[in-house]
């Protein structure tokens, strides 16, 4: 398939809002497309590179290259080449990827520049999801939308199904099953604004504590135990607590989900970046678990003794996991019967957070297990942090953002009035808000690069995060997480943004 098809059908999709159109236009590009392919378009579609991280940056991306008159590329070229970038090291090394970019650029029309620029910068953001993809899959295929769904929760990868279809047929979802050793994509939650409207929309539900932790599924077969991140990567090797764990479990054969956390001397949780370093750690084990113990905590089961769990309603899930995994060992929770108990719940979930964790999860007791897919079934609650913080600089957009500074640069203010950065988002913008911004800070701009522009501290913008984490880039010493814009707040001057003491104070477990 030829890479210009490709960057065609992206842009299409980026230019409806309605579903069924993505659909068809998903589906039109599966039926021209090979089997092989398919690990490729999937990723690029979603805006995702196979090869990961590449480490190119502006200083060779940002060197313009004349465009091809025709198009020649396919997409299977182009990922051949991205992987001999992502190869390069040693000496000489910056000069080579910019010979490998400079090549790939110039063999590219135009159109196909833009998309590749967007890919490699991240900024394909086109609306085209994998569960628009597997609609468009079934679509192009004739296959049944539930059976792909479902082979693609029961397989871990939307690729290796595609490939299979537009190789054999509907036919070939016959094969995918869920097996003890092979992860599956995890079941994840909605957001709810609060418990209350949570429950309220559940009914008989459970409501559990929601760590802050490493989400994880166990496998374990007999003498073997293989651990699994949500993203399918294999971390076993990391963990020997919850290898140690799983083996003494009262089963042979079992598939649990869970999240692995750390907590302190007190029995509080250390904070997500403690946690997420031990389990990142792949050198010196031994050293890392003394440092860093781990716990695992389970909250669901898939599959036990060799029966599959995934259709059964939550409460007979959690029963059979009850059965198999010890009280401290699982999650705590409280079970709700409908809208008379929600005072129940919002003491749940305050003790909840007295304790340390981040939330609560809702989960309705009649819902079977929706892998790879945030179900309604399951709502998560938590409270939301927002600060004002001021705009110090804007990088510009690629993709449908071309033209536009996206990416804001973030500071709070510090005791001798100037700012430091805490970060950068480009989420939560709207269409308007983007032409908006563009206007204001080329207005404001005191700098202008080719990145994007450096702007007068001036222009206030509300901010909402879900935590703090310690990050030696930054002059503070810490970063915002999941940060996103809220609203502009031109009814605000820049002095009364808010400081770097006070968001350490209320972050002390994060304190530099």
């Amino acid at each position: 398939m030829l890479l210009t098809r490709l960057a065609q059908v992206s842009r299409e999709v980026a230019a409806t809002a309605a579903r069924s159109r993505k659909t068809e236009l998903l589906a039109e590009l599966f039926r021209e497309a090979e089997a092989d392919d398919v690990p490729v378009v999937i990723p690029y579609l979603a805006g995702r590179l196979p090869q990961g991280r590449l480490g190119v940056g502006w200083k060779v991306l940002g060197r313009p290259v004349p465009p091809a008159a025709e198009p020649s590329l396919t997409v299977r070229d182009v990922d051949a080449r991205l992987t001999g970038l992502g190869e390069v090291s040693g000496p000489g090394s910056q000069a080579e990827r910019a010979r490998i970019v400079g090549e790939l650029m110039g063999a590219a029309t135009e159109d196909e520049q833009r998309f590749l620029l967007g890919l490699l910068t991240g900024e394909v953001r086109q609306g085209a999801l994998d569960a628009v993809a597997v609609e468009g899959l079934a679509r192009a295929t004739g296959a049944d939308p539930a059976d792909v769904r479902r082979a693609v929760m029961l397989a871990g990868s939307l690729q290796t199904v595609a490939q299979a279809l537009l190789g054999e047929g509907p036919a070939a979802l016959e094969r995918f099953r869920l097996t003890v050793g092979r992860p599956v994509l995890p079941m994840l939650a909605h957001s709810a604004s609060s418990v209350a409207e949570a429950v309220e929309k559940l009914g008989d539900c459970a409501v559990e504590e929601k760590l802050d932790g490493i989400r994880v599924q166990v496998h374990r077969e007999g003498d073997s135990v293989r651990v699994h991140t949500r993203t399918l990567d294999d971390i076993t090797d990391r963990l020997p607590e919850v290898t140690s764990v799983a083996l003494g479990l009262p089963a042979e054969r079992f598939i649990l989900d869970g999240e692995v956390i750390s907590f302190d001397a007190a029995g509080r949780p250390r904070s997500f970046q403690e946690t997420a370093g031990r389990v990142g750690s792949r050198t010196d084990v031994a050293r890392a678990a003394e440092g860093t113990p781990v716990a695992p905590v389970f909250f669901d089961a898939l599959s036990v003794d060799g029966r599959d769990l995934l259709d059964l309603p939550f409460a007979e899930r959690h029963a059979e996991l009850a059965r198999l995994v010890p009280e401290p060992m699982r999650v705590r929770r409280a079970l709700v019967s409908g809208p008379q108990d929600i005072p129940e719940a919002e003491r749940f979930l305050a003790d909840t957070l007295a304790r340390g964790h981040e939330g609560v999860v809702v989960k309705g007791l009649d819902a079977a297990y929706s892998a790879g897919r945030r179900g309604a079934a399951w709502l998560k609650v938590k409270p939301v942090h927002t600060l004002d913080l001021v705009v110090l600089a804007a990088e510009w957009g690629h993709g449908r953002r071309t033209g536009k500074l996206s990416n804001l640069h973030l500071g709070a203010r510090n005791p001798d009035g100037t700012f430091a950065m805490l970060g950068k988002t480009f989420k939560g913008m709207t269409d308007a808000m983007l032409t908006w911004q563009t206007e204001r800070l080329r207005e404001l701009a005191a700098e202008e690069h080719g990145w994007g522009v450096r702007v007068r501290p001036e222009l206030v913008v509300e901010i909402a995060y879900d935590g703090l984490q310690r990050s030696s880039r930054y002059p503070a010493g810490v970063t915002l997480r999941f940060a996103r814009v809220v609203r502009y707040r031109e009814d605000k001057r820049p002095v009364e943004a808010d400081t770097v003491e006070a968001l350490l104070a209320a972050h002390p477990e994060v304190r530099p």
